[in-house]
């Protein structure tokens, strides 16, 4: 799903205007992109939960030329799906492979 076809689906479920929905899009990113640069974790009950990982400088190698590069320090963010949404993906199959109780 592209960002315009979220735009698409948050007007039609709703029923507000498409400028409505890409500016509701555009406050909920930028909402999670301000927590995540500032180093706080987002977590959305039974989504997943988004949280910033620091990484150490060290000392890589260019494929092409064999020769050492240095890697500088950084911050990423890691997103960790919710067991709801697994589920959800996996079909309403547990992790350990059975069906969940009720299918």
């Amino acid at each position: 799903m592209t960002k315009s076809e979220l735009i698409d689906a948050v007007a039609q479920r709703t029923k507000i205007t498409k400028s409505r929905a890409e500016h509701v899009v555009n406050c909920v990113f930028n909402a999670m992109t301000s927590a995540l640069e500032q180093g706080e974790g987002i977590e959305i009950r039974g989504f997943g939960s988004f949280t910033v990982r620091e990484y150490k400088s060290y000392s890589g190698r260019n494929p092409r030329t064999g020769n050492p590069v240095p890697v500088p320090e950084k911050r990423l963010p890691f997103f960790k799906v919710g067991k709801e949404l697994k589920e959800l993906v996996n079909g309403g199959v547990a992790e350990d492979g059975a069906p969940e109780p009720g299918e």
